[in-house]
């Protein structure tokens, strides 16, 4: 007795050389999932796949495409993080939800100048505000990892697994210091990931780096401290921060081994803030020798405050070990999810020595009795589950890409420009030779639809022009553009 031949079941979808028309020369160098991505996002939103229809199998679809099975896999879980398919095992990958669709287009305005107050020499405390609300077509500041890659199936069941668990008195007030489930599953992570030996007891859960740094002044001010010595070139934001506490911030230059310590010693600072893994934004990392003068100086009564803001992107080195794992009771070592999940979740950590510990909970206290707790639980649930380490390595093999997608488009758009930092982190320093004005060069780019972050910024002394860049959050045509249209700014940067 024959067999039936089997056929596809109802709403499902047969691969081939005509699946949506699909042609992989058309997706950028090193940029094929994001564009994969992308078309079948445009098929699902005008109802070529419908919802219900099974996408093909990844591998089927690689070998009609052409392309590794992991293209067609990041490529699906894009879409599985924003909610439009899922994954069923041997059920395959199905189309659960379309998007609602797009407003009419109307027509783009004519682009309107840029004043040259927007990047002004010497910037106030609310330029990042001003410029992260100005209208860009492609956004190269640093510091955002990509947001289109937070993992949102990941976070609703944590959320899930949270809610269930919860028992009435929950909702209630919690420790100022933390969540007890985050404080565990933070003080694990670090010993895993970044060297050092923390007891959950010593951990305070922040809303980001920037709260951490907030109180640790504070209780330095009540110390007597009102100097934090700062690296130079060094983040504006975190020097601003550190001026609107009260302290001054002496800077001492940075080389190609990192902080100077001998700079550090004559400015008499009693206290020192400074990016040892991946230096911000020059890239550097503390060699041993200063690393050995530094621990030195902080013995003598020195205290580091150790940003470690994105030391987990890391690509072509070994990891770095934190300077708080070496001397726990001369560091205070702060972190945060912002590099790796996003900055709007506004969860960080702070380690202190025990002489400041009671002044940084008692400001924490009087700041807002304790960081949201809700959040703090699905982090640790993502923490403890490994879901975490599965996205910082999803992340470190996207971010390389478009860091290498970067670094050629420098190449071929920039010749003359110098290249930093680009073992790790989320940017990076381009200098540039020649009468060039960053900040003027800033504004001709903006002016052409793209932003970026001019060296000058996070520098106190005169500096060699520069532009820091952001690649994380962009794809590889985007840098592309990008970086195409900042050469033409350099032709002619003056605003018209």
């Amino acid at each position: 007795m024959g067999r039936a031949k089997p056929q596809p079941s109802e709403g499902s979808i047969t691969a081939g050389s005509d699946f949506l028309h699909l042609d992989v020369t058309e997706a950028p160098s090193g940029g094929r999932a994001a564009w994969l991505a992308e078309r079948l996002r445009a098929a699902i939103a005008d109802g070529r796949i419908a919802v219900g229809a099974r996408l093909p199998a990844s591998r089927v679809l690689a070998a009609d495409l052409g392309v590794s099975r992991g293209v067609v896999t990041e490529a699906y879980q894009r879409l599985g993080e924003e909610g439009r398919v899922a994954g069923y095992g041997r059920a395959g990958t199905v189309v659960v939800a379309a998007p609602p669709p797009l407003p009419p287009a109307r027509p783009a305005p004519a682009a309107a100048p840029v004043p040259a107050t927007l990047f002004p020499p010497d910037p106030g405390s609310d330029i990042f505000d001003a410029v992260r609300t100005a209208p860009a077509r492609i956004d190269l500041t640093p510091g955002v990892p990509d947001l289109a890659a937070f993992p949102r199936a990941d976070w609703l069941r944590a959320e899930r697994t949270v809610l269930r668990r919860l028992a009435a008195s929950d909702f209630g007030y919690g420790d100022p210091c933390g969540a007890p489930a985050l404080r565990a599953a933070v003080a694990t992570w670090l010993a895993r990931n970044r060297g050092i030996a923390v007891e959950p007891a010593e951990v305070i859960v922040t809303a980001g780096v920037s709260q951490a740094l907030g109180l640790l002044a504070q209780a330095l001010r009540r110390d007597g401290v009102d100097r934090i010595a700062v690296e130079e070139p060094g983040s504006l934001g975190v020097r601003q921060h550190l001026n609107n506490w009260g302290m001054a911030t002496p800077p001492v230059t940075v080389d190609a081994a990192g902080l100077r310590v001998d700079e550090l010693v004559a400015t008499g600072a009693r206290a020192v803030m400074l990016t040892p893994a991946h230096q911000f934004p020059t890239g550097v990392v503390l060699d041993g020798e200063r690393r050995r003068r530094l621990i030195a100086w902080a013995r003598d009564g020195g205290l580091i405050v150790e940003d470690d803001y994105d030391a987990e992107h890391r690509y072509d080195r070994p990891p770095v070990p934190a300077l708080r794992g070496l001397l726990p009771e001369h560091v205070g070592y702060a972190g945060s999810v912002s590099k790796l999940l996003a900055p709007a979740l506004r969860v960080g950590w702070l380690l202190v020595p025990a002489r400041h510990r009671d002044a940084v909970v008692a400001a924490k206290r009087n700041a807002d009795l304790g960081t949201s707790v809700l959040p703090q639980l699905v982090l640790a649930e993502l923490m403890n589950s490994g879901a975490l380490e599965r996205q910082l390595r999803l992340l470190r093999r996207r971010h390389v890409r478009r860091r290498d997608a970067m670094v050629a488009a420098i190449g071929r758009h920039l010749p003359g420009a110098t290249v930093h930092g680009a073992s790790a982190g989320l940017h990076l320093l381009v200098t540039l030779d020649g009468d060039v004005t960053d900040t003027s060069l800033a504004v001709a780019a903006l002016e052409r639809g793209v932003k970026v972050q001019p060296l000058s910024w996070h520098c106190q002394r005169a500096s060699r022009p520069g532009l820091v860049l952001g690649y994380a959050a962009n794809t590889a045509s985007d840098i592309e553009e990008g970086i195409a249209t900042i050469a033409a700014a350099l032709r002619r940067p003056r605003t018209s």
